[in-house]
């Protein structure tokens, strides 16, 4: 199973010897388009000191059910509509991740390869303590990268200082890690300024989410923006064969 153009072309465009850098805020297990932007770069950035967004990926996902597509949610506490980043973002319900795993059983049990899967994820759920929403979400991602065998140092944009401004505190993440070269969502070319960053001596690529692979799922028609869980349950160890970044590698 080739890889496809759009990451082919994302990764011709970067020099051999530049290192690479994204710079993306956390997720609650996010998909498996994620996991390909991480594998794709050296370093990966996650910019959890802004604002915390409601209704958004930062605590939440999608998993597949027997009755349709599901949001999973955890609670947390809001104070106000602003001024609250994701860093300081606290989980409002201690149970939340007992009541998670027993939706995900109940829907993934039957999967063929969640057997194999369950007993490096389950502690996540149920035996997780932490009361910070993006240590919830980098136990995940680690844990994920793992299983995936990505080998991609991440960080925080705490560990570094940065400059104010969109475009500018990007860059200054970028050389504060040695990064010539950052990768980006489709989504940032409406406020990247391409110019400038060429400028700085930072070359930028921008990846493509389109095309994805089908493989075996549950629950009638396919759904590529679910929650990586399940592609994990329903292919275990050949996962990797349909994300792009492994050029079908097993």
């Amino acid at each position: 199973m080739p890889a496809v153009a759009g990451f082919q072309e994302a990764t011709a465009a970067m020099n051999d010897s530049a290192r690479t850098a994204a710079i993306v805020q956390s997720n609650y297990i996010p998909w498996k388009g994620y996991f390909d932007l991480i594998n794709m770069v050296d370093e990966f950035i996650l910019l959890d000191d802004v604002q915390y967004t409601r209704r958004d990926w930062r605590n939440r996902n999608i998993i597949k059910t027997a009755n349709g597509i599901q949001w999973i949610t955890i609670p947390v506490e809001v104070k106000g509509k602003y001024h609250q980043k994701i860093n300081e973002t606290r989980v409002s319900d201690p149970e939340w991740g007992k009541k998670h795993w027993a939706t995900i059983v109940h829907s993934y049990s039957k999967a063929k390869c969640f057997s194999r899967v369950a007993p490096v994820l389950e502690p996540l759920f149920t035996e997780n303590r932490e009361q910070y929403l993006s240590r919830i979400n980098f136990r995940f991602i680690e844990t994920i990268c793992g299983l995936l065998g990505i080998t991609t140092r991440i960080s925080w944009s705490t560990d570094y200082e940065h400059e104010e401004g969109r475009n500018e505190r990007l860059m200054s993440l970028c050389k504060s890690v040695g990064a010539a070269h950052y990768v980006s969502g489709p989504s940032a070319k409406g406020y990247m300024d391409e110019a400038l960053w060429n400028g700085n001596g930072i070359a930028v690529s921008f990846i493509d989410y389109s095309d994805y692979p089908p493989y075996t799922q549950l629950y009638g028609e396919f759904q590529h923006g679910v929650t990586i869980l399940d592609l994990l349950f329903n292919e275990g160890p050949d996962a990797r064969r349909y994300m792009k970044s492994f050029g079908g590698s097993n």
